[in-house]
């Protein structure tokens, strides 16, 4: 019987708010038709992880309201020399969505950004200077699933969970309103398949507990090229990547985001429904 390689799909605690199991179920099928053996092992307290042949973060949801725990299993993760997809060095840098910045050094086209330290009017009243924009969007810099993330119109109060907390403040894209926001899914370095995902009625949150919707879309040559500059300038190759864009009022395409740690990949959307997924990581577990 041929060699089939253990691997260790981190999830979330069995009382975990969100529905991950449809996911789940979709990318451990892909997995298991490329030849691995799937296990779950909950990424909080995940035990002895020594036996795998390859451990991935898939479902290391939540891991923005526990930063302290998460940052600890990196560590351990990277002083046991266990082998991670992506690699711990790219989750790290991925955690923490200062990383933008870097992009932008770098030429990449990405959301106009300014870090604050500690939001207030006054830090909120700069940072609309700098960008140009009166109506903005503020996030935390580690967040996940439009956690703690808020349209200020000029004028509104900021929330009360913002307050003098570090934030990340980008103007309000137009695009996300008129064509919705454009996610392109990378695997071993090539491109698979993308979406485009529009927000309920007066909302501008995308993910499916907000109302949004996704359905399948031709990227075109402009919007895989951005995203295949973006993945160059990560501090490694990622084997898994998803990559968030948004239009700007002339339309020019812009990085909102790279989810390179627990993506929802949408593989029931790609045109092999995963198999370039599930052979992009039997290709690491057998490397």
């Amino acid at each position: 019987m041929p060699f089939q390689p253990r691997v260790a799909i981190l999830v979330p605690a069995p009382d975990y708010y969100e529905k991950w199991q449809p996911a789940f179920a979709r990318k451990a099928a892909a997995l298991t038709a490329a030849g691995l053996i799937v296990e779950q092992r909950v990424w909080t307290d995940p035990g002895d992880l020594s036996g795998y042949d390859l451990i991935l973060p898939l479902f290391a949801w939540g891991y923005q309201r526990d930063v302290s725990a998460w940052y600890g299993l990196l560590d351990r993760l990277e002083a046991e020399g266990l082998p991670v997809v992506n690699p711990v060095p790219v989750l790290r840098w991925n955690s923490d969505k200062a990383y933008l910045a870097e992009l932008a050094v770098k030429g990449v086209a990405v959301v106009p950004t300014v870090e604050v330290a500690a939001l207030d009017d006054v830090a909120l009243a700069a940072a609309r200077k700098a960008l140009g924009a009166e109506e903005v969007v503020i996030k935390p810099a580690i967040s996940g699933g439009a956690d703690g993330t808020h349209r200020i119109a000029p004028g509104a109060a900021i929330p009360a969970d913002a307050l003098d907390q570090r934030r990340l403040v980008q103007p309000m894209m137009p695009g996300i309103l008129t064509d919705g926001e454009f996610s392109l899914f990378f695997f071993a370095g090539k491109f698979s398949h993308a979406i485009v995902k529009r927000p309920a009625s007066g909302d501008f949150r995308v993910q499916e507990q907000f109302g949004g919707r996704e359905s399948d879309w031709d990227a075109s040559a402009e919007a895989q090229a951005l995203a295949a500059g973006a993945l160059a300038a990560a501090p490694a190759a990622p084997v898994y990547a998803r990559i968030d864009m948004v239009g700007d009022a002339t339309g020019k395409l812009h990085i909102m985001e790279l989810e390179l740690i627990e993506p929802s990949l949408f593989l029931h959307h790609a045109p092999d429904r995963g198999a370039a997924f599930g052979w992009a990581i039997a290709g690491c577990a057998s490397a």
